[in-house]
């Protein structure tokens, strides 16, 4: 220990960041510890995501124009600035090892730094270069507050805070005089240990006294808290409605408004998970933000978390930006690759979306509007199918439904039943290929049911199944073990929408299917749906909307009649109509052309064959100009133009005020 402390005491940290101590905290942390505190902490690069333009540009271009003045006012006006710089107050609700706080500091002292040698230009203050250092400057480390639930998660945001203060203190010795060290300590940083969301954050810094608060809170979805953190959950959203639906992180974008509602002079930003963004949790959270008069003011939509801890997780993030002040420039950060660069476009406003759009939030509509065809879940079984353990692994035995592995031992046993055989197809199996079947015995002649043994025992074994339900309409359902408990299969062909397919895909792979093919209730189709649906459905325009407004399991997209029902149709001449269904049949073409790939293949980003690229970028292109003749450049605009539309349709979206709560048998 003593040769390990000689050994880093001669090791020269000066190009050391203290920020580094938040990743190196995480890397001692094991997965199960990160999921249960949340713990994901950020990098500088995305630190000055949120403290840029919170704050940090408004300071600077303030410098900039009082660096730029040229009247007699000038020194005074510099020398006030600085003043207003050591008297702001900075707060982080979730410090964790106070990455946040410490990076903002360094970003406040170089700001002062570059007034100061400003201010040294006035030709009265050029010989008082032997002046103490530490006279000049004026920002603090007491002006950062934070909150920290780990006692030396804390400790080490406290002594990061002093480690960047020495380091910037002899910056500015180097600049301007003398050997400037703050010891003893005087100034010191206000961090408290203690869970957050049941304190009073006005006992460590009134809200009158605070200008920013901003921070990196714990990401946990709904399906991961645990009792003490469903228990702020209720502390904070209360019990009613569908607020246990909202994201961990939401308590304190809900605590930091009951915090500044008051003063209504204090912004606020958090990283959050973009999960906020999407779906129902839209519904919930916004309409109470917004209701408080606070308006985002910039927004990063999603881009991929990135960690310089080992163990990093892969998290799909948004920056929310708030304000109170009204006529604020609205700035959204819009990323074409998720891991890139993102490109900044002034708005006029920004929804709960994270678009240019109104503050709306769309209803659960379960119909369409006049004259579109309904969209609805397929067909669900329930056919007693039990789980039993085996060999240290689980083995789902199902009844009606066959694994396309097991039918040729199925139907050894039940040479008969062949013809009751229909593939049966969720989600997984469209995308997959691994299709199964399923006895479809609906129109079956019930003495040759009775005359097949096999059928009969897997009869009986869904009687029995559904009679333990705890469900009643399930149970009653008993009765009639040779059909579906819930029968939607279409009497004509069908458009078919995975349920649930994955944000990695550029397109959702959609399938025109034969009505022959029976749709799970894991499969979302719309009967007597033609290529135009395809076309349209399959295109860019409705893509973006499905990124924006769907819900997510996990960070895959979740298809509902929500978003199909909210989706502004566009007004189309047969001309029009004729285009989207030619290029709709050439991703057919393209699709039939490597017949051997599953969509799961052709859809993969890395994989999608040229020709398939080609057809969808070519039906992008014909869709985009249904809706407006010069195209779009960016999914930003297409989103947009959507909430545009949707505002002027003749069913208004709910405002946020009022939102509560080709092979045989299959076409493709």
């Amino acid at each position: 220990m003593r040769q390990r402390l000689i050994d880093v005491c001669s090791f020269d940290w000066s190009k050391i960041s203290p920020a580094i101590f938040g990743s190196l905290f995480q890397s001692v942390m094991n997965r199960e510890e990160r999921r249960a505190a949340g713990a994901h902490y950020t990098t500088e690069k995305n630190i000055l995501k949120v403290i840029e333009p919170l704050f940090m540009d408004t300071l600077k271009a303030e410098f900039e124009r009082l660096k730029a003045r040229k009247d007699t006012h000038r020194w005074r006006e510099l020398k006030a600035f600085q003043e207003r710089l050591g008297a702001l107050t900075f707060f982080d609700p979730a410090c964790g090892s106070g990455n946040f706080l410490v990076i903002a500091y360094r970003e406040l002292r170089l700001l002062e730094i570059d007034v100061i040698r400003e201010l040294r230009q006035r030709p009265s203050d050029r010989e008082q270069m032997e002046l103490d250092a530490g006279e000049l400057s004026k920002v603090k480390v007491s002006q950062f507050f934070g909150i920290e639930i780990g006692e030396f998660a804390a400790k080490i945001a406290e002594t990061a805070l002093w480690m960047m203060d020495h380091i910037m203190n002899n910056r500015l010795s180097l600049e301007f005089g003398r050997s400037y060290v703050r010891i003893p300590l005087t100034e010191s940083p206000h961090i408290i240990v203690g869970n957050a969301l049941d304190l009073d954050w006005a006992k460590l810094l009134p809200s009158e006294s605070c200008n920013y608060v901003f921070g990196n809170p714990p990401f946990i979805g709904h399906q991961w808290r645990t009792k003490e953190q469903q228990a702020d959950m209720a502390r904070v959203w209360g019990t009613d409605g569908q607020v246990n639906r909202l994201d961990y992180v939401t308590c304190w974008f809900k605590k930091a408004v009951a915090y500044t509602e008051a003063s209504r002079h204090v912004d606020i930003a958090f990283v959050a998970t973009n999960s906020i963004t999407q779906g129902e949790q839209v519904g919930i959270l916004w309409p109470v933000v917004f209701a408080s008069g606070l308006n985002i003011h910039f927004a990063h939509r999603t881009f991929q978390w990135n960690s310089e801890a080992r163990g990093k997780a892969a998290v799909h993030c948004v920056i929310v930006g708030l304000t109170y002040s009204a006529g604020r420039v609205c700035r959204v950060y819009e990323y074409e690759q998720i891991r890139g660069e993102p490109h900044v476009a002034a708005v006029s406003r920004i929804n709960g979306y994270l678009v240019d759009g109104p503050n709306y939030a769309l209803p659960a509509r379960q119909q369409p509007p006049q004259g579109r065809l309904k969209l609805h879940k397929g067909s669900q079984p329930t056919d007693g199918a039990r789980t039993r353990g085996e060999g240290g692994g689980y083995v789902t035995t199902s009844n009606l439904i066959i694994e396309g592995s097991d039918k040729a031992a199925f139907l050894a046993l039940a040479p008969e039943a062949e013809k009751w055989l229909r593939p049966f197809v969720g989600g997984d199996e469209l995308i997959s290929g691994d299709w199964r079947w399923c006895l479809w015995l609906k129109d079956a002649n019930p003495s040759e049911i009775a005359q097949s043994a096999e059928v009969r025992k897997r009869l009986n074994r869904v009687r029995d199944g559904r009679l333990k339900s705890p469900t009643p309409s399930v149970r009653a359902f008993a009765q009639f073990p040779s059909l579906f408990t819930q029968d939607r299969q279409p009497s004509q062909d069908y458009l078919a929408i995975p349920e649930v397919s994955s944000e990695s895909r550029e397109y959702i792979p959609l399938a025109l299917l034969s009505k022959d093919v029976i749709a799970s209730n894991k499969l979302q189709i719309i009967p007597g749906a033609d290529l135009f649906y395809f076309g349209l459905l399959t295109s860019a325009m409705h893509m973006a909307w499905v990124r924006t407004v769907a819900g997510r399991l996990k960070s895959d997209f979740s298809y509902s009649p929500s978003v199909y029902n909210s989706f502004a149709w566009p007004n189309v001449t047969d001309v029009q109509r004729s285009a989207v269904e030619r290029a709709a049949q050439a991703i057919l073409d393209a699709r039939e052309s490597h017949a051997g790939s599953t969509l799961e293949v052709l859809y993969d980003r890395e994989t999608m064959p040229p020709n398939l690229r080609r057809a969808h970028r070519q039906l992008d292109a014909v869709v985009d100009k249904l809706y407006r003749k010069g195209g779009f450049r960016t999914e930003r605009e297409r989103v947009e133009f959507l909430f545009e539309e949707f505002e002027k349709a003749s069913v208004p979206l709910a405002p946020v005020a009022k939102v509560a709560k080709r092979t045989k048998g299959k076409k493709q």
